[in-house]
């Protein structure tokens, strides 16, 4: 990781993953279903992640309360490109922001620990008018990650950091569209 900022994510030449934290309703019904369904909040944004570590720090390792199942969501790399392009970061004018289907913040990457890095993560905030579209159209699969999540906290609580870095998912950087990435402020 060189640059201050940059999007690292587990993907392939369709599809990009993202992960996201539940209560165990949400991630029970998603899972049965295949897809979000409620009581998913379809009247909400939704914060989407594509850096495991980041949430690992933001959930706790799947402990805090309402966070405590942590779902890899694949999205199409259309519907994902598509978010960015609508994005407004969160340090623009309220005005802007207010008037935005999706939402961009940077946030410090994290070690396994917790540890902030001088590297920043992106989060995406998809919108109420596109939450739909997000569980609807751009999901195109859902794993559940928490018993990966535990082994990997186990691993870290015990001090075995070169172990509980083999089973953490492939990252590696993302590209975009020139035009899109410098209006995100990635670099």
């Amino acid at each position: 990781m060189t640059a201050l900022r940059e999007i690292r994510a587990d993907h392939d030449d369709r599809t990009i993953v993202v992960y996201q934290a539940y209560p165990p309703a949400v991630a029970d019904a998603a899972l049965a279903a295949g897809r979000f369904v409620a009581p998913f909040g379809f009247h909400r944004m939704t914060w989407i992640k594509p850096s495991f570590r980041w949430l690992m720090h933001r959930s706790n390792w799947a402990q805090k309360p309402g966070q405590t199942r942590v779902l890899a969501v694949r999205i199409t790399r259309e519907g994902w490109e598509d978010a960015l392009a609508r994005a407004v970061p969160t340090t623009a004018h309220p005005d802007e922001l207010a008037r935005a289907e999706v939402h961009v913040q940077w946030d410090p990457e994290r070690t396994l620990r917790g540890a902030a890095l001088n590297q920043y993560s992106i989060q995406v905030g998809v919108g109420r008018s596109l939450v739909r579209t997000f569980a609807e159209e751009w999901v195109t699969g859902l794993t559940d990650l928490t018993p990966q999540v535990r082994r990997i906290a186990e691993l870290v609580r015990g001090g075995q950091g070169a172990k509980a870095q083999r089973p953490l998912p492939p990252e590696r950087p993302y590209p975009l569209p020139a035009a899109t990435a410098q209006r995100l402020g990635l670099g």
